[in-house]
């Protein structure tokens, strides 16, 4: 039999004459495509266009230096005139201070240095271009709808910022923004392609050298600008800062310089010595417990003495009630760290005891460094003599994220609006702070020590309408030429009104619990009217108002005080000495190096050492729950003639009240505090309820116990099928989203 032999495919000869192939076609393929670009290039550049504008080109490139700096000016009017929503105002700033349009413009200068590394220098230009003009649309768009510029906290944020840009933009100006932006990039591309590049022979070593002769330049005038006050170190108003001193700098400011600067002569010898063996970090006080009075702290928001403006008249005084505590209580103004805005930050110094001047520009501390970290403060002061400490402020529990920041800085409790019923709102749409004097006294009321309590309210807050809002207004404004200035200042005094009463009846209810307690307001900022120092009695913006009301007789001591003092000098009243910085500022307010060593303290406290506490901090973590009260259910009463749709009874429900059955949300309809209807649902026997008291993002503040339904009633599910207690709000929920 002959035998047949097949012959063996040569595959690997093929595969390698594939990839031959395939090596050849891809190098002619590339070939074709670099000559065809070439031939493209010599037609442009042999084109009668570039011959005519090869001259203009040559004299474009020997003066391309005096050329930028042109093009830096018109770069930095352009920024300005979209920020201001006004080139005549973007001109007014160039000619009225001069010195400062240059300096951001010689800023502006040197970004577009690093041009000349790369041989694509149009396309540079027009990308260093894109990147100015559209820092200054999101600035001028955010101006549009808030009162605060775009800062580098915005983009520390970024996530949160997201979540809230439907609330600031519509639907249309979303549309428009996204076109506009496709457009850019399509444009952008485009210039890529057809932008060119520079011929002549690449000097990358001399760029790099004048590169860096400019970054020199920059640090050099920016330092002898800073030393000749051109620009300040120090915003009181960011919004401010950034009309008198510029989007470049003041943008550049808030990005790069946060925080405190490590001070000349830190280390742990000089903490010891400003500590004095142990001073600042003791706890003492001359009081029995059954002589410590309950403390109260109430912020009112944009809340100072209206009769302070010169340039109306009211037909009323707006706070009787507060002009009588004035006459009888210890007063005087308040000096605050910002104007018309930065309600955190008046906060944060009253609260801590520290001066915002050692932080970056514009920096909010609340939303960096107290967002993350734990930090002493008044809370923990007086938690380590016994009191409780509780926060309250009838806006949401993420805006600046106060949740985790009071968190960290030792509150027991925080009860923000999402644990409470609020009924009534300003034409704004900002609750009335009446509300707040029932969760003041249910703070009060939650434990058996006395009680220090920081309520921040929210009323007072603007934009205020020009247009007339108030048919019957209480109190009317007259002496404007302006209707629309008149009609907001009598918007803004009828909100005081309001305010004043609200701390007339706060006063009423404290005082009737027959308890030793000590009420202090104050007014954050003033109000976002465009004030000037001439138009107040003052004479000064930084000033607003306090008052301390008391029960137990301490004596009226007038004077003007910092807000970062007010804390010190209420608990020095009461001889309570707690708290390291409440302490400085008791023995150190009138001695020399004061402020020296006030800056060395914030700075061993927050970013230093933290030498002074000698190991043994006042707070490693928090302990805080939201609200003082628990929701709860009782019953659920299914809808008669409505299918999958009951009514679930219980205590303590909100708004922010959301219905979850076996761990996933159910559509439901807010009534009242104790009624809440619950859709689109068939309930099962042995389906577990809970109840979510809910933030924005979708932040979980607090979680009911768990209920079983059962032959159409609900009951406590049993202890051991309960989750068990976290330590914080924030263990609980950690990975949530905040707010601002």
């Amino acid at each position: 039999m002959n035998t047949i032999h097949f012959k063996k495919p040569d595959i690997k000869g093929k595969i390698e004459k594939l990839r031959h192939l395939s090596r050849e076609d891809l190098k002619e393929s590339a070939k074709k495509r670099k000559e065809r670009r070439q031939r493209i290039l010599e037609e442009r550049k042999n084109s009668a266009f570039a011959k005519k504008m090869a001259p203009v080109y040559k004299w474009m490139n020997l003066f391309s230096l005096p050329l930028q700096a042109i093009w830096a000016m018109a770069i930095n009017l352009i920024i300005e005139s979209i920020s201001r929503h006004s080139f005549v105002s973007a001109w007014s700033y160039a000619v009225e201070t001069p010195l400062v349009f240059l300096y951001n413009s010689f800023m502006i200068f040197v970004t577009f240095s690093i041009v000349y590394l790369v041989r694509r220098r149009v396309f540079a230009r027009i990308l260093i271009s894109v990147f100015w003009i559209m820092l200054g649309v999101v600035n001028g768009a955010m101006l549009l709808k808030r009162v605060t510029p775009f800062n580098a906290q915005d983009l520390k944020t970024l996530t949160e910022g997201l979540s809230l840009f439907t609330n600031y933009f519509a639907i249309y100006e979303l549309v428009i923004m996204a076109v506009g932006v496709v457009a850019v990039i399509i444009w952008v591309i485009a210039m890529w392609r057809r932008g060119g590049q520079y011929q002549g022979k690449m000097h990358r070593i001399r760029a790099l050298i004048g590169i860096g002769i400019c970054c020199g330049a920059y640090v050099f005038l920016t330092n002898q600008a800073i030393d000749k006050r051109v620009v300040s170190t120090y915003f009181g108003n960011i919004a401010f800062a950034y009309e008198d001193y510029g989007l470049p700098y003041c943008f550049s400011a808030s990005l790069f310089n946060t925080g405190i600067d490590k001070p000349n002569g830190y280390d742990e010898g000089t903490m010891e010595d400003i500590n004095e063996g142990g001073r600042l970090t003791k706890t003492t006080t001359g009081l029995a417990d059954g002589e410590k009075p309950n403390i109260i702290f109430v912020q009112l928001e944009s809340f100072f003495d209206p009769a302070e403006v010169e340039f109306y008249q009211l037909s009323k005084d707006p706070i009787p009630f507060l002009r009588s505590l004035f006459e009888n209580y210890s007063t005087g103004y308040f000096k605050v760290p910002s104007v018309g805005a930065g309600t955190a930050n008046t906060e944060f110094e009253v609260l801590t005891g520290m001066n915002m001047r050692y932080f970056g520009p514009g920096e909010y501390p609340y939303k960096t460094k107290l967002k993350s970290e734990v930090c002493e403060s008044a809370a923990t002061a007086l938690s380590a003599l016994g009191y409780g400490a509780h926060a309250i402020h009838n806006n949401g529990g993420n805006f600046y994220s106060r949740a985790r920041v009071y968190n960290n800085t030792g509150f027991d409790s925080f009860t923000s609006k999402e644990f409470m019923n609020i009924l009534q709102t300003t034409p704004n749409n900002w609750s009335k702070d009446d509300i707040l004097v029932e969760h003041i006294t249910d703070a009060l009321d939650s434990d058996e020590q006395q009680d220090f309590v920081f309520c921040i309210s929210v009323q007072g807050h603007g934009d205020y309408p020009t247009e007339k809002v108030i048919e019957n207004p209480e109190i009317t404004v007259s002496g404007m030429e302006d209707e629309g200035k008149q009609n907001a200042w009598e918007y803004y005094v009828n909100q005081v009104y309001e305010m004043d009463q609200f701390a007339k009846h706060l006063v009423e209810e404290v005082d009737k619990r027959d308890e030793p307690s000590v009420i202090v307001f104050y007014g954050d900022h003033l109000p976002t009217m465009g004030l000037e120092a001439k138009d107040l009695k003052s004479k000064y913006l930084y000033n607003t108002n306090y008052v301390i009301w008391d029960n137990i007789g301490l004596k009226k001591e007038d004077r003007n005080i910092p807000s970062y003092q007010i804390m010190a000098d209420v608990l020095e009243r009461l001889d309570i000495h707690s708290g390291t910085l409440f302490n400085y500022h008791q023995q150190r307010r009138k001695t020399e190096d004061y402020l020296k060593d006030l800056e060395l303290l914030q700075y061993d406290i927050l970013y230093g050492d933290q030498y002074v506490y000698e190991g043994e901090p006042p707070i490693t973590e928090g302990h805080m729950r939201m609200g003082v009260k628990d929701v709860t259910l009782s019953n659920i009463v299914p809808q008669p003639g409505e299918e999958k749709t009951y009514g679930l009874y219980g205590e303590n429900l909100t708004k922010s009240s959301k219905i979850f059955v076996n761990g996933e949300q159910q559509e439901s309809k807010f009534l009242n505090n104790t009624h809440v209807i619950l859709n689109d649902c068939t309930l099962e026997n042995g389906d577990i309820i809970t109840v979510i008291q809910m933030g924005s993002s979708s932040t979980v503040f607090a979680t009911s116990q768990k209920y079983v339904y059962q032959n159409g009633e609900i009951t406590l599910a049993p202890e051991e099928e309960q989750d068990p207690p976290a330590k914080n709000w924030v263990e609980a929920f950690e990975g949530t989203e905040d707010e601002e």
